[in-house]
């Protein structure tokens, strides 16, 4: 049995719950002036200074892509949802990617130095590809999930994610610390 999870398969569920697909049929996707993301929807309108939301951001990184824009007194609103990514052009893809690297931030964690608790806060001192870095995140399961077979994603205080890809493959030391406090 596999340990990856099949996306379920395209159906009208976004458009039962009144949510519109983006496909590349009805969306042209393309960088504008300044470098920012716009979208022109057919029927519809353009939306300049686009962003993108990963729905599912550890299960379906290239799939339930929203994309938003800020609109009448700077309330955020929803254009529609790509279902699946790698059915848009390859320069649509690079585009899409680039806006999310900027609002997804991902360290890799390899080593575990510390990790102590404080008021309901875990710190931790951790080595990632970006070097020696500390965070916190609050103590909650609701702010580690499982990625893939054996790792975990912690998120910090500030939305971005700390990546423990096997946590069996941490030193020994790293996997006592680590799992001292994340052990569900």
């Amino acid at each position: 049995m596999s340990d990856t999870i099949s996306p379920p398969p395209a159906d009208s569920r976004l458009v039962v719950t009144g949510v519109r697909r983006l496909t590349p049929a009805t969306a042209k996707i393309f960088e504008g002036a300044f470098a920012l993301l716009h979208c022109v929807v057919t029927g519809d309108q353009m939306y300049r200074g686009v962003f993108a939301v990963l729905m599912f951001p550890i299960r379906y990184p290239d799939r339930y892509i929203s994309l938003r824009f800020t609109g009448e007194k700077d309330k955020v609103r929803e254009i529609g949802v790509i279902e699946d990514l790698s059915a848009f052009p390859e320069e649509t893809q690079k585009q899409i990617r680039a806006v999310l690297k900027k609002q997804y931030h991902e360290h890799i964690i390899s080593r575990v130095y510390e990790v102590r608790d404080e008021f309901g806060l875990l710190f931790f001192e951790v080595e990632t590809q970006r070097g020696r870095q500390e965070f916190m995140m609050p103590w909650r399961h609701d702010r580690a999930e499982d990625f893939g077979a054996g790792g975990k994603v912690l998120l910090d205080v500030n939305e971005n994610r700390f990546i423990v890809p096997d946590v069996m493959a941490l030193p020994a030391k790293d996997q006592r610390r680590f799992t001292n406090y994340i052990y569900w």
